[in-house]
């Protein structure tokens, strides 16, 4: 079995290094909107009962408006699509071969290894559909933000083949979403709740597809596999359309903000979506161990070693905070790429 995956967010593991109290950190590690979802006041009777049908009906509902969910196309809740990743070698045990579309979130590999299904995991979508049976990439992708066209993806969900298209981040580039094509054979989008609406302690997700594929996901997460207050303010808040689009501006002009300021103090873009932005530096470890001395956490990554990758700081103290640390690093550490 492989070896636990490390993932943006491990602040308890960041103070236990280099001190500090969780009040005092920058988290900048993860891919998750900074500025949550005002999470609203629910009855008590949520807290109290098994949520029922008409309260997953209610959720899936919303999301059907705000994904845009094809009437032919099945939508089903999961606590979060880490929990759907879990099921996908059981879902598709008949299939041999998988294409992993690297870098990007190292679950899918493991989840797939378990079941000794062959894998590849070439750094380009593959020319030839036929040299597999599973394709799983991300649109946009994580960490580095690349998006394929559609009718480069579609060739791999015919016959028996199957495309996963992983849209974590997909909230803010809702251009490149395959949920349109979700309804044919072969197709299973994957969308994640926490990121763009900053709640990613709730654990809401959705998985988009095919009927019969989403039915025998559903019957794989049982019954109640998403809790009543999740389900509640999941739904409230994919209602919430001004919030949405005030928020889609926002980390727009965030995100364009932080990539402006890294390039100013050296770090060469790899790429971005509106929740992250790349870097690279040729020591990106030891530059990362800087800017934990200084409490600020980034996230650093094993397969790609000079990729650092920064989440948007909260409100323009966060920036000023970033940018004086940056300044400081910049000053000992040279970036000769």
């Amino acid at each position: 079995m492989t070896g636990a995956i490390r993932h943006g967010g491990a602040l308890d593991r960041a103070i236990a290094r280099h001190g500090g109290r969780r009040e005092t950190w920058l988290d900048l590690s993860t891919g998750i909107n900074p500025v949550a979802y005002p999470v609203p006041e629910l009855s008590a009777d949520i807290w109290h009962r098994l949520p029922d049908e008409g309260l997953m009906e209610e959720c899936l509902e919303a999301a059907r408006a705000y994904y845009c969910v094809p009437d032919k196309a099945a939508i089903v809740a999961a606590p979060g699509t880490q929990a759907i990743i879990q099921w996908l070698p059981v879902l598709f045990n008949y299939l041999d071969r998988a294409t992993i579309v690297a870098p990007t979130y190292g679950e899918y590999e493991r989840a797939l290894k378990m079941t000794g299904v062959h894998i590849e995991q070439p750094g380009e979508l593959p020319a030839d559909p036929e040299g597999t049976d599973l394709l799983v990439l991300g649109q946009p992708n994580n960490p580095d933000g690349r998006t394929w066209p559609t009718d480069r993806i579609l060739p791999f969900a015919q016959g028996r083949r199957v495309a996963v298209v992983d849209e974590a981040f997909a909230d803010v580039a809702p251009d490149c979403s395959l949920v349109s094509e979700a309804g044919r054979h072969g197709v299973l989008v994957l969308r994640s709740f926490g990121k763009f609406f900053g709640l990613a302690g709730l654990r809401l997700g959705f998985a988009i597809g095919d009927p019969d594929v989403v039915s025998g996901l559903a019957q794989m997460i049982g019954p109640w596999g998403v809790s009543g207050p999740a389900l509640a303010i999941g739904a409230r808040a994919m209602r919430d359309g001004n919030w949405i689009a005030e928020t889609r501006s926002r980390l727009a002009c965030d995100s364009e903000k932080l990539a402006r300021l890294l390039e100013r103090h050296g770090l060469r873009l790899v790429g971005r979506t509106n929740l992250f932005v790349t870097v690279y530096h040729l020591s990106a470890h030891d530059f990362a161990e800087e800017l934990g001395d200084r409490h600020i956490l980034v996230r650093v990554f094993d397969h790609e070693t000079g990729w650092i990758r920064f989440g948007l700081p909260s409100g323009e103290a966060g920036f000023e905070r970033l940018n004086s640390a940056l300044a400081e690093i910049g000053a000992t550490m040279h970036n000769p790429a």
